[in-house]
This record gives C-alpha cells, structure tokens and sequence, in this order.
C-alpha cells in the first residue's frame, strides 16, 4: 500500500466521535422558544383579565369619602399599660344565647341590655327573659336592622325605668316590668339640619329631667360602622332633650365618631368617647363653661366605646381595638392615606374588613385627668371579645360586646 492510498484509507475510516450535541441544541431551543410563547401567553391573559378589573376599580366610585387627620404616636404599652392577661380570669354568661349585648344595667341584680335582634331583655339569674322589642321583625340582617331596630346604651333613671338609645329608631323610655316603651326622640329626624342617622349611647340626670346621647353620624347608620370610622369625617354630635320641656337641643358637634357618654358628678359637663381620635372629651352641659369643651385624655392606645363609672370615682373604658406600641396599627397608618382607603372599600366589604381587625381586648379605669390606675387585657380576645362596655356591680365587671353572643363576668377580687 503506497502512501497516499494509505491516507485515503485513515481518512476514509477515521472514526467518528458521536455526540448529542446538536439536537440538545435543537431541543434547548425548542424549549425556549416554546417557553416564550406560553410566558407571552400567560402575561397576555393575565393582563386581559386584570385590565377590565383594575378599569372597574379605577371607575367605580369609593363609598366612602375619607378625609386626612392626625393621630400621635399611641403611648407605650408599659406601666398601667403593660399588656397583662387579666381579661381571660373572666366567666362567659348566657354563651349563644343572646347576642351583641353592647350596654348593660342592673336594677338590684337582675342585669339589662338590648341585643342585636332589636330586644330588651332581663336577666334573673341563668335565664334571659323578653322586656320588650323596639322595632319590628324580621331582624337577623343588615337590610333588617334599620326596622328592626339596634338597642345600644341603656341605662337606669331616678323612677326605676330604663332609658335605651336605639342606633335607627330613637331614644326610649321603658317600663322593665311591662314593658310598656315611650318614644322621646324619633331617630332619622333632622335636628339643626342634620339627621339623627347613628343614635349611641345615653346618660340621665340624676332628677330625670335632662337626658343627653351622642349621635355618632348625620351620614352613616350602624351597620355602616367601618364605613364611619374609616371616613373619619366630624360630623357627630351630642344633643340633650329635656323630658319636662321636650326640647331637644344640640350640645356640641363636628365630633369624630362620638360614641360613649357619661355625666360627671357634678352634672355640668359630660365625658365623650371620641373612638376615632382614640381620645375622651369633656363636653360642658351646664354651669359657667357651657357650651365648651375640653380634653380628659388624649392619645390612648385604644379605640374607646362605652364609659361608665368604677366604685373608685374614676371611669371604666372599653377599648375592642388597640393602638400597639411597640407594634403597627393599621388605623393609624390610614388616617394620612384616604386614597387607600378608598380602594379598600372599592374591594372589599365591611364584614371582611372586619376580619383583619386584630382582637385584642382592653379594659382600663381612668381618674381625673385621665390617668389610668389600672387595665385589664385579653390580647386576641380569646376570653372577652369585641367589648364595647365594662359595668360593675357587686364587686364584678359585666363586659357588653357589640358583637360577641355573650355576656363575660370578672371577678375584681381574683385581679
């Protein structure tokens, strides 16, 4: 074999090193090219049916018209502060057996308060008995409730009957043996040019003769609640009626969600709960000051409700919500952001809203001043859940919630 037939021959029988080399590279870049069109595909999509939503929210008018206000930094929870878990030594009375019995009474030891199916009832021991129903039936649902009716404060006059504020239909004077309910105020009637839309609580005089409650909207109803406290805008008021006269006057206005009330000893003025500037008022009803106002305390780290008096000479408060510090409060954080309050309720309802608000429970006492002696908490509401009242009698608190189907007792010697 000569030379050159001998190279032929290598060439011809080199052998061939066989690899995958290029239909992994046909592979890869099928697969690529087939993961950018479903990427493509899975943005377009996306974009088509997130488009028509974000259109709709971005036409879709807010409910609610919120408007920018100041809250301080809450206060530090330490000292009488100190988060504690003293709520959860109490005992759930009457459990699923009455609901949202947001204010309670006592005449001797038999309690009272209205439910959220529009009752007055009486407690006697381990039973729940009907004094009354303001409204009429059916009741049981949103739609229901301004005809069925929302008994809130209740409290106890000088001649042994009961004076109810009903959030719809008024203020009532009721007889708790027959049952026998006088109107003394039609609630939805305008009163200097607003609506008595949000009837709250109530305080009477110790003669009877002057009755004072607060209103806590000319815009919103109760079932709107969360639609108030996020508006935020002053448009509450506190009125008086007189039962001799039957005058019915405006105290003081342009307050933001004034809730609780509850005179003082000397009946000149009036203690106001201001739930969404998370502070207490003094309203002067009488005397010198009338027609004024100033701060009992500022800045608490809760949203207050109900006020009513302790055996001490001070004041109990209930607050259903809390302003952690340290910690993040989401209605603090709102109160400079309307814009996105306004998106939330283009999204979302109240009853979901309602969700994301953290239960946590806090019962303080508070003196002249507004200094706080003592508090009592359930953080997660574990025990005492969405208390919109602490009563004490007989050497206990009776907690009231505007939503839970219970009455919850702490014994005061136990804490």
């Amino acid at each position: 074999m000569n030379e050159s037939a001998g190279l032929r021959f290598r060439r011809l029988h080199r052998p061939q090193v066989i690899t995958d080399e290029l239909p992994e590279q046909r592979r890869k870049g099928s697969s690529t090219y087939s993961g950018k069109i479903f990427r493509v595909t899975l943005l377009s999509l996306g974009v088509l049916l997130l488009l028509p939503l974000l259109v709709i929210i971005l036409i879709l008018e807010s409910p609610i018209k919120p408007e920018v206000f100041t809250l301080k930094e809450p206060p530090m929870m330490k000292g009488c502060w100190e988060p504690n878990l003293k709520l959860r030594e109490a005992q759930r009375l009457f459990e699923d057996q009455l609901v949202g019995p947001e204010s309670i009474a006592n005449i001797g030891d038999v309690l009272f308060s209205g439910t959220a199916d529009g009752k007055i009832v009486k407690l006697v021991g381990r039973r729940i008995h009907m004094v009354t129903r303001l409204g009429k039936l059916p009741c049981g649902s949103r739609e229901d409730e301004p005809n069925c009716g929302r008994p809130l404060g209740i409290r106890v006059g000088p001649n042994g009957t009961l004076f109810v504020a009903d959030a719809y239909l008024g203020l009532f004077e009721v007889n708790p043996t027959t049952g026998e309910a006088t109107r003394l105020v039609n609630g939805g009637q305008v009163v200097a040019g607003r609506k008595l839309s949000f009837i709250n609580d109530v305080a009477v005089t110790q003669d009877g003769k002057k009755v004072y409650f607060t209103d806590s909207s000319s815009r919103w109803q109760r079932r709107d609640y969360m639609h108030l406290i996020m508006e935020a805008t002053p448009d509450g008021r506190v009125l008086e009626y007189n039962t001799e006269t039957k005058e019915l006057t405006v105290v003081m206005e342009d307050m933001r969600f004034p809730n609780g009330i509850q005179l003082l000893p000397d009946e000149e003025s009036v203690l106001v709960a201001e739930t969404t500037m998370a502070r207490i008022r003094r309203v002067h009803v009488a005397g010198l000051n009338k027609g004024g106002m100033d701060t009992f305390v500022d800045n608490l780290p809760g949203f207050p409700d109900n006020i009513r008096p302790s055996s001490t000479g001070g004041y109990w408060v209930a607050m259903s919500a809390v302003r952690p510090n340290p910690g993040f409060s989401m209605l603090d954080f709102l109160s400079q952001r309307p814009w996105i309050k306004k998106f939330i309720f283009k999204l979302f309802s109240q009853d979901i809203l309602m969700k994301f608000v953290p239960r946590y429970s806090l019962v303080a006492e508070l003196h002249d001043g507004g200094v706080c002696t003592r508090s009592f908490h359930d953080p997660n509401g574990l025990v005492a859940a969405y208390i919109s009242e602490v009563h004490e009698h007989d050497g206990n608190l009776y907690l009231g919630s505007f939503r839970s189907p219970y009455i919850a007792k702490l014994d005061l010697s136990k804490v």
